[in-house]
């Protein structure tokens, strides 16, 4: 059974997983595997308190993540990020998400926004925006099969970016 769920204790063995599998793309340098190991609590409370903005990186905002889990297994993560700033407009948007590496392809990607979707709903968004780079068609086709209709195109880092709009009021 796929579903949403927010970060768990429970999960720890496949997210430590997928954290390998990300690092192994040059992803997810700034976890330690062996502080994951130690304290996977710590990691969740800080999940957790950046839904509440606490302790936040500068220049961040408030987020909520949930993870996709399948049959009791990590599968991937979403973030629905409060407000947007200058450069989330441009970059990231409300909604980031990413599968890990060996569950990709399977469907998930599409799953995990169609998911996420009444959770930024509830959040009180009427719509999201929605960012990925032109090159990468598996996040065009995930944003547009879930109803998102593209923006523009920008040039954001020297990287040609799409931008969408998701009408959650449907």
């Amino acid at each position: 059974m796929v579903k949403l769920v927010k970060p768990n204790l429970k999960y720890q063995k496949s997210f430590i997983e997928a954290a390998k599998e990300f690092q192994a793309e040059n992803r997810y340098g700034d976890l330690n595997i062996f502080e994951l190991k130690k304290d996977f609590f710590s990691f969740i409370k800080k999940l957790n308190d950046s839904a509440k903005g606490i302790n936040l990186p500068k220049g961040y905002v408030a987020y909520s993540t949930h993870w996709l889990i399948d049959n009791g297994e990590f599968v991937g993560k979403t973030s629905i990020r409060h407000r947007l700033t200058k450069k989330l407009r441009q970059e990231g948007g409300h909604i980031g998400y990413e599968i890990r590496p060996t569950k990709r392809r399977l469907g998930y990607g599409t799953k995990i926004l169609k998911l996420v979707l009444p959770k930024a709903k509830k959040l009180g968004f009427g719509k999201v925006l929605l960012t990925c780079n032109d090159d990468n068609i598996g996040s065009i086709k995930i944003i547009e099969k879930n109803g998102g209709v593209f923006l523009d195109k920008i040039l954001f880092n020297k990287k040609l970016k799409r931008r969408y709009w998701l009408n959650l009021n449907k």
